[in-house]
């Protein structure tokens, strides 16, 4: 049985690291370590995790000044002792079989590391979570479209060996975890049936923090070469006329107003960001 660690970040997450640091502990894959990295919370993160140094799966905490996630998971892949990574976040909770399924391709030898589609909305009863969704174009209940390729950039899982290779994440921000696979020149494989669960954000608060994150890194997801050129088309993409368009036609399709108020306030979250990426701010939350 190949030993997997598991490696959290975590940032100010003490609403939420508990339960998935629980479901973690109730997997039917038994050989398994939890490697959290707290990445400078100024909460009770840190206490929330040093209950579950007691359980019988094996946790790890390590800290470090506030320098993001993608630093933070490759702290923890250094001091990880397993064979097999999985980069998970502290806002998921997953199946009792997650594990064992998710690197199942990776043991028969039929992939080097994998994602999985199952990846649902663990609280898509609130109307922000909703908004999040719809913003993203995406059912209101999954992360991913339903006609989801089979292979894309981010693993979830990986062999320690081939993530030793890469020299780890890319400290860019937001889609840091993006870069694994552009240094391997190998995309990650779909697992089947490993299913997990997601939380999106609840409140406006947390709408406009998730979406600041996301503004420091927006511009990167053009294919255009010039940076400048970048930060100016996702500039003028956010502006409030293209924003009330938008906003009209998502509330006519799904008939939530509060929708209008969501993309408001997400929009101009990401534009504080485009802006200020301008002058140097740092890309991560």
């Amino acid at each position: 049985m190949s030993k997997v660690s598991v490696i959290i970040p975590t940032f100010n997450e003490e609403n939420v690291i508990g339960d998935c640091l629980e479901s973690l502990s109730n997997q039917t894959y038994k050989d398994i370590e939890v490697v959290t990295v707290d990445d400078g919370s100024e909460d009770h993160t840190i206490d929330v995790i040093k209950t579950y140094l007691i359980s019988h799966i094996t946790y790890h905490l390590y800290k470090q000044a506030h320098k993001g996630s993608g630093i933070a998971r490759n702290l923890g892949a250094k001091n990880a002792k397993g064979e097999i990574l999985v980069f998970v976040d502290a806002d998921m909770t997953f199946d009792k079989k997650f594990i064992q399924m998710l690197i199942k391709p990776i043991i028969s030898g039929k992939a080097i590391g994998t994602f999985s589609k199952d990846e649902f909305v663990l609280n898509n009863e609130n109307v922000w979570s909703k908004c999040w969704n719809i913003n993203k174009g995406l059912p209101l209940y999954r992360m991913h479209p339903k006609k989801y390729p089979n292979e894309q950039k981010v693993f979830r899982a990986i062999l320690k060996k081939e993530f030793d290779k890469t020299g780890g994440f890319s400290p860019i921000g937001y889609i840091d975890d993006y870069t694994l696979a552009e240094k391997l020149g190998v995309k990650a494989v779909v697992a089947p049936n490993a299913v997990f669960y997601h939380r999106n954000p609840e409140t406006l608060t947390e709408v406009f923090k998730q979406a600041r994150w996301i503004g420091k890194s927006e511009y990167k997801r053009r294919k255009i070469k010039n940076e400048q050129v970048m930060r100016i088309l996702s500039l003028i993409r956010y502006l409030l006329p293209f924003t009330l368009i938008h906003s009209c036609i998502r509330v006519l399709k799904y008939r939530i107003l509060k929708y209008f108020i969501f993309k408001i306030v997400y929009d101009l979250a990401v534009e504080i960001s485009l802006i200020k990426s301008f002058f140097g701010e740092q890309k991560y939350k």
